[in-house]
């Protein structure tokens, strides 16, 4: 019994050692495959740790946004088993997407470009914050892009700082579901991709934000200069280089004030009252050390170690204000010629009358030679008066350019007339020699004016500036010789310095104090004449002075030019008038002065023809319908109702009254001018003296009668 009870305990004791055995086995086993998957998976951990640092390294070896995401595909391609990997890229402020690299089977997409709606699932990922996972369900395969369909796709967005800059794909036809840790795996490479690219974009962004600046900075055709809180100049353009004349070199580094410009208080001032954030009006002065007008116009520059920075605008403004004081002027020119041509028709029928009236009265037999002597006195200062209101016309009428033959020598005659006052208050004695039989020249008469008005007032103020004991004398001479007319203008001033004379035709170059010039004129000169084929030259006088020269061609087949001094009547042949027509004739007289009215009809009834004076133009009109008249005279301008001349009736009307019809205008505008010449009709400009009344009356009665046979 004892026995079979210590067989038991000894049945029992190995089977629970055998129990025991064979669990520990069993738990031991285990404990090893747990052990070799930790070991693999932390194999693997560290094997992604590492391809993650050696990512990691390879992306912070560029900052260009291609080979990053060239480096990103082929890292997925290298540790996700897959047939195909890209990265795709958003285009900024643009709804597209672009493939920026590929591998595998999708290689073939690099580079394309698709709109946000056709980018299928890459689309759909930039869209959200999550992983887009889809596999083809039968025939239903996902779409990856447009036109491109895959069994197995994963599509991991790449964002970072809270925006999507592009997405990274894997795709698969043969292998199952991708697993946890391929989705784990790409997800972190994303993100990481993800801040690279960002970071990346971020450089470009402010790589092209500097060059941008830069070269705005450096194109800027005003000079730019950045300056310190002591004015030195830290950054500055080639513009104020050359605005200053110095090599960038040597500006960089130099202090505006006081440096590279004289001191100026007012500049000193505007830069200290822009530190303090204080608003100032540029300045605008001239600084002698560059010879320029310059504006300077200053603002600070704000944060950290530049706070008490400006920067400075330096603006070459000289041509500007030259400009400027030449529109005054001209402004002023238009404002004196309207004047003037108001003025002047107010004058021309009084002046009209009075110098009619006493040639009319010299003409007379009873007049005693004591009245005659007075008459002529009135008669020439009369005609002294016209010739001065024509001259002011000359100068004072702008219009377009007038092309026609000029005569030199009438023109040098009336800029000597017009100037002739101010020589005298001067002392200056004004010596002319016109060329007998000079041919005229051809251009416009006004700009040839300008430039003789231009040569001489230059003149006039050369030798007003003598000293005394040194003569004040200008010299105008003209000659012609090989087809070609010469102007000479000489003067006894100080000259012209030899260094000089190449710049004195340049535009804006002057040599007088600040406002006293423009330094136009001579360009203004030079330009008309290189217009009109000429050349203009200057040389060093024999007494000193300075000698203008100017040569223009000739019209060799016209004659000397017959313009009569007056410059405009040239609707009326000059030369001696015919003797008068005997006969009894009626003339009809329109004019709303009395005194004009009365002269031609004092100087018609010594003629023995009847005159019948109109109160107005309308008066005119129903005479015209009840009588018959053998010549018409007429102010044309005279108004017969509203909005109708009588030149307008008479040629509108009575066309047949045209060539028996001559027209007294004492309208000293252009316009006029051609209106009267559009009408086909003669015309005398006033005042006008009897001998051309008289032939241009003649040739309108033999004009009629001629119309009549």
């Amino acid at each position: 019994m004892i026995w079979w009870w210590a067989a038991g305990i000894a049945v029992l004791a190995a089977v629970s050692w055998a129990t025991y055995r064979w669990g520990a086995h069993r738990t031991a086993r285990r404990l090893g495959e747990e052990t070799r998957h930790a070991r693999a998976e932390l194999s693997r951990r560290l094997n992604e740790l590492f391809s993650l640092q050696e990512l990691s390294y390879a992306l912070s070896q560029s900052l260009e946004v291609g080979p990053i995401a060239e480096q990103v595909a082929q890292y997925v391609a290298r540790f996700i088993e897959s047939d195909g990997t890209l990265v795709a890229l958003a285009s900024e402020g643009e709804a597209r997407v672009r493939v920026a690299a590929a591998h595998g089977t999708l290689a073939r997409l690099a580079g394309i470009e698709v709109g946000e709606q056709e980018a299928g699932l890459l689309g759909a990922a930039m869209g959200g914050e999550h992983l887009e996972v889809a596999e083809a369900e039968g025939d239903r395969r996902p779409t990856l892009l447009s036109g491109v369909t895959v069994a197995r796709a994963v599509v991991a967005p790449l964002r970072a700082h809270g925006a999507t800059v592009g997405a990274v794909a894997v795709i698969s036809e043969q292998r199952e579901a991708f697993s946890q840790e391929d989705l784990r795996l790409l997800s972190t490479v994303a993100m990481h991709a993800a801040i690279t690219l960002a970071n990346a974009r971020l450089v470009d962004l402010i790589r092209s934000g500097k060059e941008q600046w830069e070269t705005t900075f450096h194109a800027l055709a005003d000079g730019l200069a950045v300056l310190d809180e002591r004015g030195v100049i830290r950054r500055a353009n080639p513009a104020l280089a050359q605005l200053l004349g110095k090599p960038l070199v040597d500006v960089v580094g130099g202090k505006l004030t006081g440096e590279l410009l004289e001191r100026s208080v007012e500049l000193v001032e505007l830069l200290d009252a822009v530190r303090t954030g204080e608003r100032r009006s540029p300045l605008t002065r001239r600084f002698d050390g560059v010879g320029r007008v310059l504006r300077i116009s200053a603002s600070p520059m704000r944060g950290g170690l530049t706070d008490k920075w400006a920067v400075a605008l330096i603006e070459d403004v000289t041509e500007q204000k030259a400009l400027e004081a030449q529109l005054l002027q001209t402004e002023k020119m238009a404002a004196v010629g309207q004047l003037v041509s108001g003025v002047a028709h107010e004058l021309n029928n009084p002046l009209t009358s009075i110098a009619g009236l006493s040639e009319f009265l010299l003409e007379q037999p009873r007049t005693s030679e004591r009245d005659q002597e007075h008459l002529r006195v009135i008669h020439e200062q009369a005609e002294r008066a016209a010739r001065i209101v024509r001259n002011l016309l000359t100068f004072a009428r702008k219009g377009p350019t007038d092309i026609g033959n000029v005569d030199l020598n009438d023109i040098v005659r009336r800029t000597a007339a017009l100037i002739n006052y101010e020589m005298r208050l001067r002392e200056i004695d004004c010596q002319v020699r016109l060329a007998k039989r000079l041919p005229p020249i051809r251009g416009d008469r006004y700009q040839i004016q300008q430039v003789v008005l231009n040569l001489m007032t230059n003149a006039v103020q050369a030798v007003g500036e003598n000293p005394p004991g040194r003569p004040r004398t200008v010299r105008v001479e003209t000659t012609t010789r090989h087809g070609r007319a010469t102007l000479k203008v000489a003067d006894t001033g100080p000259g012209i310095p030899e260094n000089l004379v190449p710049q004195i035709f340049n535009p804006f170059f002057t040599t007088k104090d600040p406002g006293q010039g423009t330094g136009l004129g001579l360009s203004i000169t030079f330009g008309i004449i290189e217009g009109h084929a000429g050349t203009i030259t200057v040389e060093r006088g024999i007494e000193g002075g300075a000698v203008f020269i100017v040569s223009l061609p000739t019209v060799r087949s016209t004659p000397p030019s017959a313009t009569p001094p007056d410059g405009g009547r040239a609707q009326v042949p000059a030369g001696t008038a015919p003797p008068p027509d005997t006969g009894t004739h009626t003339v009809l007289l329109v004019d709303d002065d009395p005194a004009v009215r009365r002269m031609i009809g004092a100087l018609f009834a010594e003629d023995a023809r009847r005159v019948e004076a109109a109160r107005d133009a309308a008066h005119a009109a129903e005479l015209l319908e009840r009588n018959a008249y053998d010549l018409i005279l007429a102010d044309p301008r005279a108004t017969v109702t509203a909005g109708q001349t009588f030149a307008d009736l008479l040629c509108g009307q009575r066309p047949e009254l045209k060539s028996r019809t001559v027209f007294l205008t004492g309208d000293v505008r252009r316009e006029t001018d051609e209106w009267l010449e559009r009408l086909g009709c003669r015309y005398l400009r006033k005042p006008f003296n009897l001998r051309e009344l008289r032939a241009a009356a003649e040739e309108a009665v033999r004009s009629a009668v001629r119309s009549k046979e």
